[in-house]
Formats: structure tokens, C-alpha cells, sequence
């Protein structure tokens, strides 16, 4: 076993699988990322409700989604029963995020991403955030950042702080900080609403189409991040994609059509961890919405 793997509190599983074939990184290099950055992590994660992906063979292989705790993990893992609506199981036993032996037994198994829920498990299914996921039809990180600047200008509008990250894809993600008190059903619907009145503003570059076929070339704004069990990947989670990329925290002065989301990837992100952190008052910038609701109205 490599010498790194001593300072894990887990045994890490053929620490040398490649996960990443053109890069050479391994299956311990990402177990090890998360341990690194798992202090900047664990306000996003901590008793979140998680959707498990799991990528046993990295980018060489398949994936699958999980929802109920895998046996494997360890005695006294956090756990949040919720009855499902649909399926032969009636209730599912998600695991909550928080703890670093639960991010790294996670990472472990192949989960590569990390998928949290707008709630945390002791206020479900009341979010303490929106998130608008920015979809470019075009593949082109560029078009979705033009996107973004445009949806900025409307929540500040609405008088709604916003902070973006990159999605660590070709997309971008808006977060707003909330005060728990609305439902995930009325987060949902204020969410809908706002995306369908910025893209019937602006038709030639957003859409809400549903159908792919209907979209062409449009960033796609999708709303139904905000569903109570819907997840979206957390700040500082790795993707399963080319170079490693990390879904990065971002200020709004950094959201321009020229950045490369991936330049920020587990090789390199401890320098961006150096930096100040643009997100420092995310938790601190919580805001109600029923004002924002009644403004959207008005408009």
C-alpha cells in the first residue's frame, strides 16, 4: 500500500486504479483530494441528504446512481429514511454527508461526484438554498457564463444574492442562499417561474424546452434542481470527465466567456485553495424569499 494511504482514516481499496487513464490519477489521488479539501467541503455537505454515483472503474467504466445506503459503509453511518412516492421500496435510506470518514469511504467506492440535496436532513424538505443549473446547448462554457451574467442582473432585480460556481462541466450553477422556511415544492415553483420569465425575455439565447430537440443552440436554464429529493453536484466536488475537473466556487467578477472550468482540477486546486474564498459569505448572505416572490409577481 502506498505510504500516503497512513494518513487516511480509511483503507483505501486498490489504492493504484486509474480512474483517470490520460492523466494517470488514481483512485487514492481522489480519495486524497477529498480529504484535502474536505474543510472547504463540509459546509456544503454536512447533514445533507446525498445521492450516491458510483464510477468503480472511473472513466474506464460505467456508472449507476444509488440512493440507499450501501451496507458497506461504516457502523453508525448518518442516515435520513424518506418514504419514496414511487418504486417497490417504500421508504430509502439516504446517506448524510458531514463526516470525513463518510466522504472518503464514499470516494472509496467510486463515488467520483458528490450529489447534495437543497436540504439539509434535519429541516427535510425545507432548502437553505435555490439552485439554477445553466445548461449551454452548444457544449461551450462561454455561452453559459453570458447566461449567468444575464440571470445575476435579474435576481439582482429581485433583490437576491447570488453566488456561481462552475458546474465542472461545460455549465454553470447559481446558488442563493435561503432562510429555511419555504417548502421544496414552493423553492420549485419560484424557481420554474423565474426561468420561464428570463428565457421568454430572452428567447434567442435561453430556453426552459424540455425537449432537447427544442432547444438548439440555448442555454438551457433547469429549475428542477429544487425538487426535494433532486441533487445537484456540491461546491468542490470532482466530475467524472476529462482532466479531473472540480466544480469550483467562483466571484462574479471571474464568470466570463474566456474561462476554462477545466483549469480547475485535482492536480492543480490547491493553488486555488491559496485563494480567497468567493464564497466565504455564502452562509452568512441567507435571505428570505417571500419577498422575492412577491417582486417576481409584480413583474
Amino acid at each position: 500500500m502506498p505510504p500516503a494511504t497512513k494518513t487516511l482514516p480509511i483503507k483505501v481499496s486498490n489504492p493504484t486504479k486509474v480512474f483517470w487513464p490520460e492523466e494517470g490519477y488514481t483512485k487514492l489521488d481522489l480519495v486524497t483530494f477529498y480529504r484535502d479539501v474536505f474543510a472547504t467541503l463540509r459546509p456544503y455537505v454536512d447533514d445533507r441528504i446525498l445521492t450516491l454515483e458510483r464510477c468503480p472503474d472511473g472513466m474506464n467504466g460505467a456508472c449507476f446512481y444509488q440512493k440507499q445506503k450501501p451496507e458497506s459503509m461504516p457502523p453508525g453511518t448518518p442516515t435520513k429514511r424518506i418514504a419514496n412516492e414511487k418504486g417497490t421500496r417504500k421508504t430509502t435510506d439516504y446517506v448524510v454527508g458531514g463526516s470525513l470518514v463518510t466522504q472518503l469511504t464514499l470516494a472509496n467506492l467510486g463515488c467520483i461526484p458528490v450529489h447534495v440535496s437543497g436540504s439539509r436532513a434535519k429541516t427535510f424538505p425545507k432548502p437553505d438554498w435555490i439552485c439554477f443549473d445553466l445548461d449551454p446547448q452548444s457544449g461551450k462554457f462561454g455561452d453559459a457564463a453570458k447566461a449567468g451574467l444575464v440571470a445575476k442582473e435579474a435576481l439582482d432585480d429581485l433583490k437576491l444574492i447570488s453566488f456561481p460556481k462552475t458546474s465542472g462541466s461545460r455549465g454553470l450553477h447559481i446558488f442563493v442562499p435561503l432562510r429555511v422556511g419555504p417548502t421544496a415544492g414552493e423553492v420549485l415553483q419560484f424557481a420554474e417561474d423565474f426561468v420561464a420569465r428570463l428565457a421568454a425575455a430572452f428567447p434567442k439565447q435561453l430556453t426552459v424546452a424540455h425537449a432537447i430537440a427544442d432547444r438548439g443552440n440555448r442555454v438551457y436554464l433547469d429549475a428542477f434542481r429544487n425538487g426535494s429529493v433532486q441533487t445537484v453536484v456540491s461546491p468542490y466536488s470532482v466530475r467524472r470527465k476529462p482532466h479531473a475537473p472540480v466544480s469550483t466556487p467562483l466571484a462574479w467578477s471571474e464568470v466570463k466567456p474566456s474561462l476554462d472550468p477545466s483549469t480547475f482540477n485535482i492536480g492543480n486546486f490547491a493553488n486555488r485553495l491559496k485563494k480567497k474564498d468567493p464564497w466565504s459569505d455564502f452562509f452568512n448572505s441567507r435571505q428570505a424569499l417571500k419577498p422575492a416572490m412577491a417582486r417576481l409577481k409584480k413583474l
